[in-house]
């Protein structure tokens, strides 16, 4: 017997369709496509096709891609939070090891789900403010960073100033250590190396943030 085009996965998100996901099952088409050819690729069409739907199917929640990639990127950004939060809930009211885990746990995020880091920070929606929710998610995925810069301000382990300027320079290294491992830059990777250079990357930048000594 010959198989369905797009195997158990199709089938999957076709089944979900029929219970109402139709949303879920775009999202799902959405990131299989960022993930296998890039967000160029990335059309309500070929999410349609993908999810085994028709072209159609989509309006009924998007008005065109980049309210897609938006939804895809808005559901990074919360996920991102809530790994972020429950990272710093080890440390208890650790300023250091709170910001430590920030860090760390942004990197993991990153390489553990490199299709919706790469909508989330995608030049398609480099501008949040047509889409309310998203901006809305990223800015309280900053916060917590802007949040756990300050907390280090206050016992003294972070020198004086803006904490959201701070935030960027802290946010900037992780960022860059996250965008090089996905991007092949540091050759080949396992979760031991990931581990150990996250750690030797969170650890650095207080060499930079820390207070200024005369």
């Amino acid at each position: 017997m010959k198989k369905r085009p797009g195997g158990p996965r199709a089938a999957r998100r076709r089944g979900s369709y029929h219970h109402g996901n139709l949303r879920r099952a775009l999202l799902d088409a959405a990131l299989e496509l960022v993930e296998t050819q890039g967000a160029e690729a990335l059309t309500l069409r070929a999410a349609a096709r993908r999810a085994g739907v028709s072209q159609a199917a989509p309006y009924r929640h998007f008005a065109d891609k980049r309210t897609l990639l938006a939804a895809v990127a808005e559901e990074g950004f919360r996920a991102l939070t809530e790994a972020m939060r429950q990272a710093t809930a080890a440390h208890g009211d650790e300023p250091l090891g709170r910001f430590r885990a920030l860090g760390l746990s942004y990197i993991r995020f990153a390489v553990s789900h490199p299709a919706h880091f790469r909508v989330m920070f995608g030049r398609e929606i480099a501008d949040k403010s047509p889409h309310p929710d998203l901006l809305d998610a990223a800015a309280v995925t900053f916060g917590l960073l802007v949040e756990g810069v300050a907390g280090c301000q206050r016992a003294g382990l972070a020198r004086e100033g803006d904490p959201a300027e701070l935030a960027i320079s802290a946010w900037a290294a992780v960022h860059g250590l996250s965008a090089l491992l996905l991007d092949g830059q540091l050759g080949p990777w396992d979760q031991e190396r990931v581990e150990q250079l996250a750690h030797g990357v969170t650890a650095s930048l207080f060499l930079g943030l820390g207070p200024q000594r005369a």
